[in-house]
């Protein structure tokens, strides 16, 4: 156990001051009196052994440079103790022990530049800051980010207030190495109309504004005999300033600490009643209506509405029993009923079975395309089949050179695991997929997944196996997203699964790797393959008191580039005009079959 694993282990935990990223609504947490932090002792230890030392230094503002004054500045473990900067932003601790000390700096308002979590706009957790006390200190120098805002109000064109509409905040974030859109934080509109989302990091955004119904019936959508009769109003879909699609919404690039006003413009527009049929499957009527009906209940999305560029809406669409139809009230566009549901029917007419006989639990699944252009859209039809499966399989492959991993006797599938996230979905929570099933001994199988677009993600966690190439059909999945629709793949997808895999040593210059007083550096390092590959490259972190070198085992025979960054980055690593725009070239390294190679590190200044 290292030297800071054996601190940490002892540290106590000190109660915060507040919370360093707000919610919307929340006042700022009430910051601490310099009276009671100090109540907190800095040490009792004061051994020869262990003479205790003076601690000071400054937090700075990152954008402005300047000192960020009353920042709670604590030390965790048997030294606790906290202290709150001055109006210059400087603090200073005494009697504090030498050697390893934990420390967190915080305000409300402000985020630490190091938060996991921050680049998904959402609170993480507090950081903690490696500081080696010696007799002889540095200034320390923190940094906290201000956080921003982005408020505004939605307008009605009618001069109504805009009460009670679902606004939704999306960011752009980087997920396993691509930059998408995803849904982070939903909030309702106040009486008057107004929105805000706090405790924001610098970035993109764009607002959403969920489509709404001038009136909402008290009963059933559409009272039964009068399909279509019933006329309705209300305000569409809308992304800031006055888009209906993602694709052309604008963009709020927020500075940190920006205060950014967005406001939107709705406008009253007719909606048209949209009525379509199930037919009839073997299961009979009777059993679809019945899931239908449940999941409704339950909130399940197995009836959902997609916009034209295939995005959930929170437009709902329900079953009406009594007329046997599916029923939704929806504005002038292009949209798309999906359905998925369990088939109900005897297992002889409605199960799937794989090429090895296994049974899977099946399902129906449908998906009707319509539009609406002024008037309203009757009797369409939903018609449902058991999709065929989306088999992906595992084929070994060997180079005849040294082999360092080993086949489980259960089979490949018990050593891989297959992960689906959605391509350019935007409302949704980030990292929402769905996992593949097991399917024999080396096959895998895509079942009951929603029919949309989808990235390909591949883990091999089978001791010494790293992965291959994956195809399908011409098509190179760790450039295109996957289209799953319900005819199926024209072929099965093959996943090349290796043991002759390599690994690296990482090395921090001695330069870095020595332990000084002061603030230890941390290095993020990333091992990007040169090669395509579904694999995700997750960031490693370096630092001088975990002794300056890392391992990096089962890596894919082949050429790499390795990027050594001073500060936490989100990599960006599937889009080559975004590498190419780095100040970091990376160092190009070769690994042959089953080698171990060993890389010292290029460290920026």
């Amino acid at each position: 156990m290292s030297l800071w694993l054996a601190m940490r282990s002892l540290c106590g935990v000190l109660l915060l001051a507040g919370t360093m990223i707000q919610a919307q609504g929340q006042e700022p947490a009430e910051e601490p009196s310099q009276s009671q932090v100090e109540q907190l002792p800095a040490t009792t230890d004061h051994s020869p052994a262990n003479a205790p030392a003076t601690v000071h230094g400054v937090v700075r503002n990152a954008a402005t440079g300047e000192g960020v004054p009353r920042a709670l500045v604590s030390i965790e473990g048997d030294a606790s103790a906290g202290t709150l900067t001055d109006g210059e932003g400087r603090f200073e601790f005494t009697g504090v022990p030498l050697g390893p000390q934990i420390f967190e700096v915080q305000k409300p308002g402000f985020y630490d530049p190091g938060a996991i979590g921050v680049r998904s706009g959402k609170p993480s957790e507090n950081v903690a800051h490696n500081v080696f006390v010696a007799v002889e200190m540095p200034d320390l120098d923190f940094t906290l980010v201000p956080a921003g805002s982005i408020h505004g109000q939605l307008q009605l064109s009618t001069g109504d207030p805009a009460g009670n509409f679902w606004v939704s905040l999306l960011r752009q974030v980087v997920q396993h190495g691509r930059s998408e859109w995803a849904m982070i934080r939903s909030y309702h509109t106040d009486s008057e109309g107004f929105y805000r989302f706090g405790g924001l990091p610098d970035g993109i955004y764009s607002v959403h504004v969920a489509s709404q119904l001038e009136s909402v019936p008290a009963t059933v959508l559409i009272e039964a005999g009068r399909v279509g009769d019933v006329p309705r109003s209300g305000y569409p879909a809308t992304y800031y300033p006055d888009s209906r699609q993602l694709a052309s919404a604008g963009r709020i690039r927020l500075a940190p600490g920006e205060q950014a006003v967005a406001n939107i413009y709705l406008v009253l527009e007719p909606f048209y009643t949209v009525t379509a049929t199930v037919p009839d499957t073997k299961g009979g009527i009777q059993a679809v209506e019945s899931e239908l009906v449940s999941s409704q209940k339950t909130g399940s999305p197995d009836l959902m509405i997609l916009d034209s560029e295939n995005h959930f809406l929170y437009d709902r669409a329900t079953y009406d029993p009594i007329t046997h139809t599916v029923q939704a009230v929806l504005p002038n566009g292009n949209y798309a009923f999906a359905v998925s549901l369990p088939e109900s029917s005897p297992p002889a007419a409605g199960e799937l079975r794989s090429a090895q006989g296994a049974r899977h639990p099946a399902y129906l699944a449908g998906l009707k395309q319509f539009s609406v252009a002024g008037h309203a859209v009757r009797d369409l039809q939903i018609p449902l089949s058991s999709p065929r499966s989306y088999p992906l399989h595992l084929k070994a492959q060997t180079s005849g050179m040294a082999q360092s991993g080993t086949i489980p006797p259960e089979g490949m599938s018990s050593a891989v695991a297959v992960r689906l996230g959605n391509a350019g979905e935007a409302l949704v929570e980030p990292d929402h997929g769905w996992n593949a099933l097991k399917d024999g001994p080396d096959d895998i199988e895509l079942m009951r997944v929603p029919l949309f677009t989808y990235w390909v993600h591949t883990i091999v966690y089978g001791k010494g196996l790293c992965a291959g190439a994956l195809s399908a059909n011409g098509v190179n999945l760790s450039r295109e997203p996957l289209v799953l629709s319900l005819s199926g793949p024209s072929a099965p997808m093959e996943l090349a699964v290796r043991n002759d895999c390599a690994q690296l040593n990482l090395i921090l210059p001695a330069a870095a790797s020595v332990l000084v007083p002061g603030i230890e550096p941390v290095y993020t390092v990333y091992v990007v393959p040169d090669f395509d590959t579904t694999e995700n490259v997750e960031p490693l972190t370096l630092r001088p008191s975990s002794g300056g070198s890392m391992t990096v085992p089962k890596l894919t025979p082949g050429n790499y580039h390795v990027y050594t960054f001073t500060t936490p980055m989100e990599l960006e690593y599937r889009n080559p005009a975004a590498m190419a725009q780095l100040s970091v070239a990376g160092q190009g390294v070769t690994l042959a079959p089953g080698e171990a190679g060993s890389l010292l590190l290029e460290v920026p200044r």
